[in-house]
Protein backbone atom coordinates (compact mmCIF):
# COMPACT_ATOMS: atom_id res chain seq x y z
CA UNK A 1 0.00 0.00 0.00
CA UNK A 2 1.12 3.43 -0.90
CA UNK A 3 2.11 5.60 2.13
CA UNK A 4 1.66 9.55 1.71
CA UNK A 5 4.35 11.25 0.48
CA UNK A 6 6.43 8.18 -0.17
CA UNK A 7 7.72 6.24 -3.94
CA UNK A 8 5.52 3.12 -4.79
CA UNK A 9 8.36 0.48 -5.20
CA UNK A 10 11.47 -0.72 -4.30
CA UNK A 11 15.19 -2.55 -5.61
CA UNK A 12 13.90 -5.93 -5.54
CA UNK A 13 14.74 -7.92 -2.47
CA UNK A 14 15.82 -10.81 -4.10
CA UNK A 15 14.93 -12.97 -7.00
CA UNK A 16 10.93 -13.89 -7.53
CA UNK A 17 9.51 -16.44 -5.42
CA UNK A 18 7.66 -17.55 -9.09
CA UNK A 19 6.84 -16.67 -12.23
CA UNK A 20 3.37 -16.38 -14.03
CA UNK A 21 2.79 -16.88 -17.70
CA UNK A 22 -0.91 -15.86 -18.82
CA UNK A 23 -3.54 -13.54 -18.19
CA UNK A 24 -5.13 -11.80 -15.15
CA UNK A 25 -7.00 -14.71 -13.97
CA UNK A 26 -4.03 -16.38 -14.04
CA UNK A 27 -1.75 -13.88 -11.68
CA UNK A 28 -4.71 -13.91 -9.25
CA UNK A 29 -4.56 -17.53 -9.07
CA UNK A 30 -1.19 -17.36 -8.71
CA UNK A 31 -1.11 -15.49 -6.01
CA UNK A 32 -3.74 -16.82 -3.98
CA UNK A 33 -1.38 -19.68 -3.71
CA UNK A 34 1.52 -17.73 -2.23
CA UNK A 35 0.30 -14.02 -0.73
CA UNK A 36 3.27 -11.69 -0.20
CA UNK A 37 5.31 -13.36 -2.42
CA UNK A 38 7.43 -11.33 -5.05
CA UNK A 39 5.97 -12.13 -8.54
CA UNK A 40 7.47 -12.12 -12.09
CA UNK A 41 4.56 -11.99 -14.39
CA UNK A 42 4.66 -12.57 -18.19
CA UNK A 43 1.42 -11.09 -19.51
CA UNK A 44 -0.46 -12.65 -21.76
CA UNK A 45 -2.35 -10.15 -24.88
CA UNK A 46 -4.75 -7.90 -23.06
CA UNK A 47 -3.75 -8.16 -19.49
CA UNK A 48 -5.10 -5.03 -17.72
CA UNK A 49 -2.46 -5.03 -14.73
CA UNK A 50 0.13 -5.43 -17.42
CA UNK A 51 -1.46 -1.97 -19.10
CA UNK A 52 -1.55 -0.86 -16.06
CA UNK A 53 2.64 -1.36 -15.48
CA UNK A 54 4.05 -0.60 -18.40
CA UNK A 55 4.49 -4.69 -18.76
CA UNK A 56 5.59 -6.14 -21.93
CA UNK A 57 5.55 -9.83 -23.15
CA UNK A 58 9.23 -9.85 -23.86
CA UNK A 59 9.98 -7.39 -21.70
CA UNK A 60 13.40 -7.47 -18.86
CA UNK A 61 12.72 -6.79 -15.36
CA UNK A 62 14.25 -3.82 -14.12
CA UNK A 63 14.75 -4.93 -10.85
CA UNK A 64 12.37 -2.86 -9.09
CA UNK A 65 9.25 -4.17 -6.45
CA UNK A 66 6.00 -2.62 -6.23
CA UNK A 67 3.25 -3.57 -3.49
CA UNK A 68 0.03 -4.90 -5.11
CA UNK A 69 -3.57 -4.83 -4.07
CA UNK A 70 -5.71 -7.79 -4.62
CA UNK A 71 -9.29 -8.57 -4.08
CA UNK A 72 -11.13 -11.24 -1.96
CA UNK A 73 -14.45 -12.73 -2.65
CA UNK A 74 -17.16 -14.10 -0.28
CA UNK A 75 -16.03 -17.83 -1.54
CA UNK A 76 -12.61 -17.23 -1.32
CA UNK A 77 -11.56 -16.31 -5.32
CA UNK A 78 -9.70 -13.63 -5.67
CA UNK A 79 -9.10 -11.26 -8.22
CA UNK A 80 -6.00 -9.24 -9.04
CA UNK A 81 -7.50 -6.24 -11.49
CA UNK A 82 -11.39 -5.73 -11.49
CA UNK A 83 -14.61 -7.94 -10.68
CA UNK A 84 -17.79 -6.97 -12.75
CA UNK A 85 -21.59 -7.72 -10.96
CA UNK A 86 -24.64 -7.52 -13.70
CA UNK A 87 -23.21 -6.60 -17.12
CA UNK A 88 -20.07 -4.44 -17.63
CA UNK A 89 -19.75 -1.20 -18.72
CA UNK A 90 -18.43 -1.67 -22.41
CA UNK A 91 -20.96 -4.51 -22.76
CA UNK A 92 -23.70 -2.41 -21.80
CA UNK A 93 -26.19 -1.87 -24.68
CA UNK A 94 -29.69 -0.17 -25.36
CA UNK A 95 -31.45 -3.45 -24.69
CA UNK A 96 -29.35 -4.02 -21.42
CA UNK A 97 -32.01 -4.57 -18.37
CA UNK A 98 -31.72 -2.90 -15.28
CA UNK A 99 -32.26 -4.92 -11.79
CA UNK A 100 -33.05 -4.02 -8.23
CA UNK A 101 -29.36 -3.60 -6.39
CA UNK A 102 -28.17 -2.79 -3.06
CA UNK A 103 -24.36 -1.69 -2.85
CA UNK A 104 -22.92 -1.10 0.63
CA UNK A 105 -19.80 -0.11 0.95
CA UNK A 106 -17.30 -0.30 4.43
CA UNK A 107 -20.97 -0.79 6.01
CA UNK A 108 -22.57 2.05 4.31
CA UNK A 109 -25.32 2.77 2.28
CA UNK A 110 -24.07 3.72 -1.45
CA UNK A 111 -26.78 2.88 -3.66
CA UNK A 112 -30.35 1.01 -3.44
CA UNK A 113 -32.21 1.06 -7.12
CA UNK A 114 -31.98 -0.51 -10.55
CA UNK A 115 -28.66 -0.27 -12.28
CA UNK A 116 -27.61 -2.46 -15.56
CA UNK A 117 -24.00 -3.50 -13.46
CA UNK A 118 -21.85 -2.91 -10.63
CA UNK A 119 -17.86 -2.38 -11.33
CA UNK A 120 -15.59 -3.01 -7.93
CA UNK A 121 -11.83 -2.53 -9.33
CA UNK A 122 -8.30 -2.19 -7.58
CA UNK A 123 -6.50 -0.68 -10.82
CA UNK A 124 -7.40 1.50 -13.56
CA UNK A 125 -8.33 -0.47 -16.82
CA UNK A 126 -10.94 -2.88 -17.83
CA UNK A 127 -10.62 -4.65 -21.39
CA UNK A 128 -7.80 -1.53 -22.57
CA UNK A 129 -10.62 0.85 -21.60
CA UNK A 130 -10.07 3.36 -18.76
CA UNK A 131 -12.94 2.38 -16.47
CA UNK A 132 -11.50 3.39 -13.39
CA UNK A 133 -9.34 6.71 -13.77
CA UNK A 134 -8.83 6.88 -10.19
CA UNK A 135 -8.06 3.44 -9.36
CA UNK A 136 -4.17 2.27 -8.72
CA UNK A 137 -3.28 -1.12 -7.76
CA UNK A 138 -1.28 -0.39 -4.85
CA UNK A 139 -3.63 2.30 -3.01
CA UNK A 140 -5.10 -0.20 -0.77
CA UNK A 141 -8.48 0.66 -1.93
CA UNK A 142 -11.04 -0.60 -4.72
CA UNK A 143 -12.81 1.96 -6.64
CA UNK A 144 -16.52 0.87 -7.22
CA UNK A 145 -18.91 1.90 -9.78
CA UNK A 146 -22.77 1.66 -10.18
CA UNK A 147 -23.61 1.96 -13.76
CA UNK A 148 -27.53 3.27 -14.15
CA UNK A 149 -27.95 4.73 -17.24
CA UNK A 150 -30.70 4.59 -18.93
CA UNK A 151 -30.83 3.42 -22.89
CA UNK A 152 -30.13 6.37 -24.96
CA UNK A 153 -27.25 7.18 -22.97
CA UNK A 154 -25.03 3.88 -22.94
CA UNK A 155 -23.55 4.44 -26.29
CA UNK A 156 -22.05 7.87 -25.38
CA UNK A 157 -20.74 6.26 -22.33
CA UNK A 158 -19.31 3.43 -23.97
CA UNK A 159 -17.25 5.98 -26.79
CA UNK A 160 -15.88 7.58 -23.58
CA UNK A 161 -14.51 4.42 -21.97
CA UNK A 162 -10.86 4.35 -23.87
CA UNK A 163 -10.43 8.05 -22.27
CA UNK A 164 -12.12 7.92 -19.11
CA UNK A 165 -14.11 11.00 -19.93
CA UNK A 166 -17.51 8.58 -19.22
CA UNK A 167 -17.03 9.89 -15.69
CA UNK A 168 -17.91 11.35 -13.65
CA UNK A 169 -21.56 11.46 -14.71
CA UNK A 170 -24.56 11.93 -12.63
CA UNK A 171 -25.61 8.35 -13.29
CA UNK A 172 -22.64 6.54 -12.42
CA UNK A 173 -22.38 6.40 -8.55
CA UNK A 174 -18.52 6.01 -7.51
CA UNK A 175 -16.80 5.39 -4.08
CA UNK A 176 -13.59 4.33 -3.27
CA UNK A 177 -14.20 1.52 -0.42
CA UNK A 178 -11.87 -1.23 1.44
CA UNK A 179 -14.71 -3.87 1.61
CA UNK A 180 -18.19 -4.09 -0.65
CA UNK A 181 -21.54 -6.13 -0.52
CA UNK A 182 -23.68 -6.01 -3.53
CA UNK A 183 -27.43 -7.65 -3.03
CA UNK A 184 -29.57 -8.38 -6.36
CA UNK A 185 -33.52 -9.36 -6.63
CA UNK A 186 -32.10 -12.56 -8.28
CA UNK A 187 -28.24 -14.50 -9.25
CA UNK A 188 -26.73 -11.88 -11.88
CA UNK A 189 -23.80 -12.27 -13.67
CA UNK A 190 -20.59 -12.30 -12.59
CA UNK A 191 -17.05 -11.87 -13.87
CA UNK A 192 -13.40 -11.70 -12.01
CA UNK A 193 -10.66 -10.24 -13.93
CA UNK A 194 -11.93 -11.47 -17.68
CA UNK A 195 -13.14 -14.35 -16.68
CA UNK A 196 -16.73 -15.49 -16.11
CA UNK A 197 -17.55 -16.61 -13.01
CA UNK A 198 -21.02 -18.24 -11.16
CA UNK A 199 -23.95 -15.84 -10.69
CA UNK A 200 -24.77 -14.46 -7.89
CA UNK A 201 -27.33 -13.31 -6.34
CA UNK A 202 -25.15 -11.57 -3.41
CA UNK A 203 -21.53 -10.82 -3.75
CA UNK A 204 -18.81 -9.33 -1.06
CA UNK A 205 -15.52 -8.06 -1.95
CA UNK A 206 -12.73 -6.92 0.17
CA UNK A 207 -9.21 -5.25 -0.62
CA UNK A 208 -6.31 -6.94 0.58
CA UNK A 209 -3.50 -4.51 0.59
CA UNK A 210 0.02 -5.62 -0.58
CA UNK A 211 -1.65 -9.01 -1.20
CA UNK A 212 1.81 -9.63 -3.50
CA UNK A 213 4.45 -7.90 -5.14
CA UNK A 214 5.47 -7.14 -9.19
CA UNK A 215 8.70 -7.48 -10.23
CA UNK A 216 9.01 -4.83 -12.61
Amino acid sequence: MIARGEPWGRPATGPPDREVHGDDAALAAAVRGAPGGLVRFVPADGSDVARALGLRPGGTPRGTEVPMDALVLGDGTWAVNAVVVGTAPDRCTRLTRRRPLRVTVDGRPLFDGRATGVVVATGQWLRGGDVAPRGHPGDGRAEVQVYRLGPAERAAMRARLATGTHVPHPRIVQAAAAAVEIVADRPLPVEVDGRPHPAAARLEARIVPGAYRLLL
